[in-house]
């Protein structure tokens, strides 16, 4: 059933995406696993071993990596998606958003994009595909790939890895009653950029990743979500909050009063207003 929800022209985000009445949002880096699938070149210690995949790095962040590590012309590795076959979701319609799994790489002399690409989306259907990811998914009524598209969101808008279960059970309640999810990180998705401003006009952008605008989840995942995020899109903290807010650091507010919500937002408008430098 639609529940009625405040005015979008008053509702916008706080600083990493949360529901509130400013816009802002940003895409978390956080940390990578060791993924031992490549022998490591020894011979030539200038160049690079390893290529690092962060949580939360979006599939651009990936390509321009990979050509770096590699030595390759900017746009290489993006070229060559269609050579990888990519083994990726019917879903995803061949775009490895959300797939490209964040671990530590080793690098071989001749490493290719197709080679490091492959390896990062079968690591991703490893960790995906397994028992617990999949049945997780089934018992909350949704497939992986919906499963993984919320755990993007959930990793670009906790503000800490406690944080993350709040954060996937406010998506899904705003999903249950019919609400949009209103989040800036998909925004920022959609305009190709990460950034703690948002407008009034930025929220009426003609896209399907505007989530003030469409209902339900983006078409795709909104970057590449690590374990953590994963496990709590399919085990959402049990509660009935609708908003967040990041007030300071180390201090996210989640609530289900559109009141109380407010009162969070002035608090932290009146800490950043405190904390911008004074004009002569």
């Amino acid at each position: 059933m639609q529940m009625n929800t405040p005015p979008r022209s008053t509702i916008r985000l706080t600083r990493r995406g949360r529901i509130a009445l400013i816009a802002t949002g940003a895409v978390v880096a956080g940390t990578a696993v060791a993924v031992p699938l490549l022998t490591l070149a020894d011979d030539d210690e200038e160049k690079p071993t390893t290529l690092v995949i962060p949580e939360g790095w979006r599939a651009s962040q990936v390509y321009t990596a990979v050509d770096k590590a590699l030595a390759l012309p900017a746009g290489t590795t993006r070229k060559s998606l269609d050579k990888a076959r990519l083994k990726l979701p019917n879903d995803a319609e061949g775009n490895p958003e959300g797939y490209l799994y964040p671990a530590t790489y080793p690098l071989q002399e001749q490493s290719t994009p197709e080679q490091l690409l492959s390896l990062m989306v079968d690591t991703a259907n490893k960790k995906f595909n397994g028992a617990p990811i999949a049945a997780g998914a089934q018992r909350n009524a949704m497939n992986v790939y919906q499963a993984v598209t919320i755990a993007s969101i959930v990793q670009a808008e906790a503000a800490t890895k406690e944080d993350m279960g709040k954060v996937a059970r406010v998506v899904f309640n705003r999903l249950e009653r019919g609400m949009p999810l209103q989040m800036d990180s998909t925004l920022n998705y959609a305009l190709n950029r990460t950034t703690l401003n948002t407008t009034v006009s930025d929220t009426r952008i003609d896209s399907p990743y505007n989530s003030y605008q469409r209902m339900g989840l983006p078409p795709t995942p909104i970057d590449n979500p690590g374990e953590e995020a994963v496990r709590a899109a399919i085990n959402p903290t049990p509660g009935d909050w609708l908003y967040f807010v990041t007030v300071k650091p180390g201090d996210t507010r989640f609530t289900a009063d559109y009141a109380e919500h407010q009162r969070n937002v002035a608090e932290f408008n009146a800490r950043q207003r405190s904390a911008s430098p004074t004009r002569g």
